[in-house]
C-alpha cells in the first residue's frame, strides 16, 4: 500500500436525479457454508420411535413364547 496512490476523487452532488458512488477494489465475501441435516429432527424421532416400538414387539413375542 505505500508504495500505490488512490486517485483524488472529489465528489459532486447534483441537486436533483439520482446519486451513483463508485466504490473501489470490492471483493467477494465468503459466508460459512449452511450445513443443512439430511434427515429432519422429527423424521430421526419418528424412525427412533418405530425402533423402540420394533424391539418392544420383539421381546413380548419372545416373552409369550417362552411362555408357552
Amino acid at each position: 500500500m505505500s508504495g500505490e496512490q488512490k486517485p483524488d476523487l472529489t465528489e459532486i452532488l447534483p441537486k436533483t436525479g439520482l446519486v451513483f458512488s463508485q466504490k473501489g477494489e470490492l471483493t467477494e465475501v465468503l459466508c460459512k457454508p449452511k450445513i443443512m441435516p439430511l434427515k429432519s429432527v422429527t423424521l430421526e424421532r419418528l424412525e427412533e420411535m418405530e425402533a423402540h416400538a420394533a424391539a418392544r414387539d420383539a421381546q413380548q413375542a419372545l416373552d409369550s413364547a417362552s411362555e408357552h
